[in-house]
């Protein structure tokens, strides 16, 4: 009997190694990635040094596992869906709104997930766009590259007229919008009017930011020449 209990108080490597993550991504959220202790890690998670050090070997082990668990899915959904998307449009250029929804999703959809640790992740992911780590930050666009590559080619498709360089700058700018929205949901409660329940509702959220990210997008082309002069 005894030996039928200790079994069973015996955790499966997954689940140990997705407590430790889930400890990590709240700890790393609340306090960032360098005041975060080997101590408060361990004891948030209810496993010792020797268990983290199994499953991760070192602490930037472990930081890129918390970012490679949530943006690996993130990113894949958003490229199975452009995959759907251009399917179904059988060669014809995607609509920029659609190319829009497309992407940013699965990123709204994670704001949603409050028990699960989507919130959690994503409002760490906030901290890494102010973060001086390098390192993470190098970390973070490798993970983003193959998505970012083939949006970018759904919507130079999509805007054959537009330069290349501008399509840059738009995007780049469209990217900033949506991290900033996702990171920094809390802001709404400072504009009069709005209500704090909206700031978790995807649907609202996608429809509000497909609107604000499609005029961004498409609005008219200054001449560099024109803008130097007006500056």
């Amino acid at each position: 009997m005894e030996i039928a209990v200790s079994l069973r108080q015996i955790k499966p490597p997954h689940e140990t190694r997705t407590r430790i993550l889930d400890a990590a991504e709240e700890l790393f959220m609340l306090h960032g990635f360098e005041a975060t202790s080997m101590r408060q890690l361990t004891a948030k998670a209810g496993v010792n040094l020797a268990a983290v050090n199994y499953h991760f070997g070192s602490k930037d082990a472990l930081i890129e596992a918390v970012f490679r668990r949530r943006l690996d899915v993130m990113n894949a959904a958003r490229i199975a869906e452009l995959d759907r998307l251009e399917k179904e449009a059988a060669g014809r250029p995607l609509a920029t709104a659609a190319i829009i929804r497309a992407f940013i999703g699965a990123g709204l959809r994670m704001i949603e997930d409050a028990r699960g640790g989507g919130r959690n992740f994503i409002r760490l992911l906030g901290r890494t766009y102010t973060d001086p780590q390098k390192q993470i930050r190098s970390l973070i666009g490798q993970l983003y590259a193959p998505a970012m590559e083939r949006f970018k080619g759904a919507f130079e498709r999509a805007l054959p007229q537009m330069p290349r360089d501008e399509l840059v700058w738009r995007m780049h700018f469209m990217f900033g919008t949506l991290a900033y929205t996702l990171a920094a949901t809390d802001t709404v409660q400072l504009i009069a009017g709005c209500k704090p329940e909206d700031r978790y509702d995807a649907r609202l959220l996608e429809a509000r930011l497909t609107a604000f990210l499609q005029a961004g997008l498409l609005a008219p082309l200054h001449e560099a020449k024109d803008v130097k002069k007006a500056a």
